[in-house]
């Protein structure tokens, strides 16, 4: 049951909880622009002891990427904090042995790619492919590389034509191929003045073209929550999951079983 946060509800949150969940997006920031009172409160939590997290859907940035994103606001955030859904992706791959022999073609930004190469992973598409066209005329066939075992999509500015031929073919003709959406958020923000189509009108546009449903592995799936209790050791049950949204971050928190705080600066 939800309740309005008062000065002593809030004591009782803060004493039960070892580790605090931040979502990004419309939480720390939007846009390029930090909300007011976040330096002091996560300055406030790291000096009672408590620990930090920040879980992010947002794909286009790697951990380091967004290490590098706190550190130019003033904020100090290890890589090691940070967990997002770029990561996430890889990660999947990772624990279920996808080949390295394997490709992963991308419909999304750098932030995917950067992630897929730590992991050791070869990938495709991204920024690069947003320049390419297609010609629709008699006889154009599209070609494709058959050893693309993956599809990875997430948030796209540079989304085209020829990007969503070439994530079809991939799923459709491509045996055994993944299809893993980094989420499907419907907007966020990506300005400090408005929302913006978010992943999920992507993953959408794929989900249209294929006839399939994509394996997620951002917020609200608990994916990776594994990550963050083997790395912390702190259950559960101690940690609370900030967020604005109640159906990624919200729903995120209370499927892995945290207390969860709703703001609505987002």
């Amino acid at each position: 049951m939800s309740q309005l946060l008062s000065l002593g509800s809030a004591r009782d949150l803060f004493d039960s909880v070892d580790a605090f969940l931040f979502d990004c997006d419309g939480v720390i920031w939007k846009g390029d622009k930090l909300i007011d009172g976040v330096p002091q409160t996560l300055e406030m939590l790291r000096s009672q002891g408590k620990k930090l997290v920040f879980v992010t859907n947002n794909s286009t940035k790697s951990r380091n990427q967004y290490a590098q994103k706190f550190r130019s606001l003033g904020i100090t955030v290890t890589q090691d904090e940070i967990f997002s859904s770029s990561f996430a992706a890889a990660m999947y791959l990772k624990v279920n042995h996808f080949p390295q022999d394997k490709k992963v073609y991308v419909i999304g930004e750098e932030g995917i790619l950067e992630e897929l190469e730590l992991a050791g992973f070869t990938a495709l598409g991204g920024p690069e492919d947003g320049k390419k066209t297609v010609q629709l005329k008699p006889g154009y066939l599209f070609e494709h590389e058959n050893s693309v075992g993956a599809v990875v999509v997430g948030l796209d500015q540079y989304i085209n034509y020829y990007k969503l031929q070439y994530a079809t073919l991939c799923i459709r003709e491509n045996p055994g191929c993944l299809f893993i959406a980094t989420n499907r958020d419907a907007v966020g923000h990506m300005t400090d003045l408005q929302e913006w189509p978010g992943a999920g009108c992507m993953v959408a546009a794929v989900c249209g073209s294929t006839e399939k449903e994509p394996i997620v592995v951002g917020k609200p799936s608990t994916f990776l929550m594994d990550f963050l209790l083997k790395k912390f050791q702190i259950p559960t049950s101690r940690m609370c999951m900030v967020g604005d949204r109640l159906d990624t971050d919200i729903k995120f928190g209370q499927n892995a079983g945290c207390k969860t705080l709703l703001v609505l600066s987002g």
